[in-house]
């Protein structure tokens, strides 16, 4: 017989493409998935996958078992989310993704007296920037600021995310405006509006430092370092003034999201609510 955890980990390679992206998503090291995978291909006695330099791809055997398996694993999620608590009579764990700092500076505060009022509900925060599985069972709640597409989820606005360029409030003493420095995100974080959006004021102006954390980002400008594009929570968290009279921003919108197997869960369904309450609306 095939062994599920044999088809599990060759999910997450056809998937991936690599050894190393299957390990990071199963969190194993690349050894364990390559010793699996050799296990199926003995196991069905097929050759699943061409190993290339830096890609593994499928073999027209290997897309038909990753086809049956992708199926198999499907089922096994939602008989997880079908048989977790939904009820005061039994203790659950919630898993919930959010944004680093949001879930530092918004959301771990204020859990001591949503789980005073929940005793039966416990709290798995976990602070990524990526965008995890609902499906995979990543996490059972997700925070995100944009919107899913996955037609499984079930999605709810839950707040907007205002942001303004912010700097130490010495900051713009004895400097002219052309000579103000910018404080951006490095490449993996590129794409996101309000880079897009900072970079557009910045023009030509020198960028100072690039980080992919946005705590950095916080600090440097607290330490006089240039101006970030904050939301403005933080921007205040950190003592930072607005930069000119802060009348311009970016608005993004913040959204609640959960498979909709959860839809009836009542633990699942009062974190989704406990988390849109930490969200800020614009001033």
């Amino acid at each position: 017989m095939l062994d599920w955890d044999d088809l599990r980990f060759f999910v997450a390679l056809a998937d991936e493409g690599s050894l190393s992206a299957a390990a990071r998503r199963l969190k194993v090291d690349h050894a364990t998935v390559a010793r699996r995978i050799a296990a199926l291909e003995a196991r069905v006695n097929a050759r699943l996958v061409d190993r290339r330099p830096r890609r593994y791809l499928l073999t027209a055997e290997g897309a038909r078992i990753a086809e049956h398996a992708r199926r198999m694993e499907a089922e096994v999620f939602a008989l997880e989310r079908g048989t977790m608590p939904a009820d005061a009579a039994r203790m659950v764990e919630v898993s919930v993704s959010a944004p680093p700092m949001i879930a530092l500076t918004l959301v771990a505060p204020r859990i001591a007296p949503f789980q005073a009022a929940h005793p039966h509900i416990r709290f798995k925060l976990l602070a990524e920037v990526r965008h995890v599985s609902l499906v995979r069972r990543e996490a059972d709640v997700a925070l995100r600021l944009s919107r899913p597409t996955d037609p499984t989820l079930v999605i709810r606005k839950a707040g907007t995310m205002r942001y303004r360029l912010y700097a130490a409030r010495s900051y713009g003493e004895g400097r002219a405006p052309e000579d103000h420095g910018f404080i951006a995100f490095d490449e993996t974080l590129n794409d996101t509006p309000q880079q897009h959006w900072m970079k557009g004021i910045a023009g030509a102006r020198e960028i100072v430092l690039t980080t992919n954390d946005l705590g950095v980002q916080c600090a440097a400008a607290a330490a006089g370092l240039g101006i970030a594009a904050l939301p403005d929570f933080l921007g205040e968290l950190y003592g930072l003034c607005p930069v000119g009279d802060g009348a311009e921003h970016i608005d993004r919108d913040a959204f609640v999201t959960y498979h909709a197997d959860l839809r009836n869960n009542r633990a699942v369904t009062d974190v989704a609510a406990f988390l849109a309450t930490c969200l800020p609306r614009p001033r």
